[in-house]
């Protein structure tokens, strides 16, 4: 911590002490050159992490939202929780990963598309539905085709690099 008074890099905590509420904790301290005491606040960083919609706006990324969406498209598929668990913490990872604290919803569509498409078919196509908004029965049957003409592609061993 640097001295407010004399710049200096080294301190010692005298005294450390909880608010009444639990969030923050002030913490009494002496410099080691100037021997002056100051008190710092620690508190947890809450600054939200973002998605940004395709219209502009942002709203808090929110695990549960993308959870309950996976499930839906899931509903009546032989698709383990646990598999959804697995592709909603790497969307999660990939937002937390972002230098800005956000990311666009077309860059985590894409991320969840390509992680259920390997497990199924089905459960792809009702997510891919809602997600890219199909306008009409050609849009529908063109993704379709493209998701009849992919080879089934192995299910990758570890961790995934997701595009950026």
């Amino acid at each position: 911590m640097t001295c407010p008074f004399c710049a200096h890099r080294e301190d010692r905590v005298i005294d450390s002490r909880e608010s009444k509420e639990g969030d923050v904790i002030r913490r009494r301290r002496e410099c080691l050159k100037c021997e002056k005491r100051f008190t710092t606040y620690e508190r947890i960083d809450e600054i939200p992490y973002m998605v940004v919609k395709k219209d502009g706006r942002r709203e808090r990324f929110d695990r549960q939202k993308v959870l309950n969406g996976l499930m839906h498209a899931c509903e009546k598929r032989p698709v383990p929780i646990s598999k959804l668990e697995q592709i909603v913490n790497e969307a999660e990872a990939f937002v937390i990963e972002s230098a800005e604290r956000e990311r666009k919803t077309s860059e985590i569509g894409e991320l969840i598309m390509s992680r259920l498409r390997r497990y199924d078919k089905v459960a792809y196509v009702r997510f891919a539905s809602v997600y890219l908004d199909f306008k009409d029965v050609q849009e529908f049957m063109a993704e379709l085709k493209d998701l009849l003409k992919m080879k089934d592609v192995p299910e990758p061993k570890g961790k995934t690099a997701a595009k950026s």
